[in-house]
């Protein structure tokens, strides 16, 4: 009888602090190791068309850094995570030039952005309640 009732403690026990752990859950556990790459803007479609050199992508590394593609240009640079809050510093950029005009808007929305959600399968950028960017991991 003891030891059923040490084992219930024990389940017990576990599953509170199973619940804390939740509660204390860092999405930057789920920002770090994707490669991130655009699904939408602005709520719509992608229009490829406009990323003649390829489609954007964000890679957020440990150490606040952050590097990516612009969709014609690499960038490296620096991000700050606190809660939901999210500040984006593209930072250096190489400086090809490139048809299409994507990068342009890539790079306004992501200074823009102001927030972020982020789950296992994507990651949104938002400005307030107004979603930016979403991206989902590479495959």
């Amino acid at each position: 009888m003891k030891k059923l009732a040490n084992a219930l403690f024990l389940l017990v026990f576990l599953s509170f602090s199973s619940c804390s752990s939740i509660n204390n859950f860092n999405p930057l556990s789920l920002l770090t190791g994707n490669n991130w790459v655009l699904s939408s803007i602005l709520g719509g479609g992608l229009d490829a068309s406009k990323f003649t050199s390829g489609i954007p992508f964000l890679n957020f590394m440990d150490g606040g850094k952050l590097a990516g593609f612009a969709g014609c240009n690499n960038f490296n640079g620096n991000f700050q995570l606190d809660g939901t809050s999210l500040s984006l510093d593209p930072g250096a950029m190489t400086k090809k030039a490139c048809q299409g005009g994507g990068e342009d808007q890539f790079l306004s929305l992501l200074n823009q952005a102001k927030n972020v959600k982020v789950a296992k399968n994507k990651l949104t950028l938002l400005d307030g309640a107004k979603e930016l960017m979403s991206f989902v991991p590479q495959q």
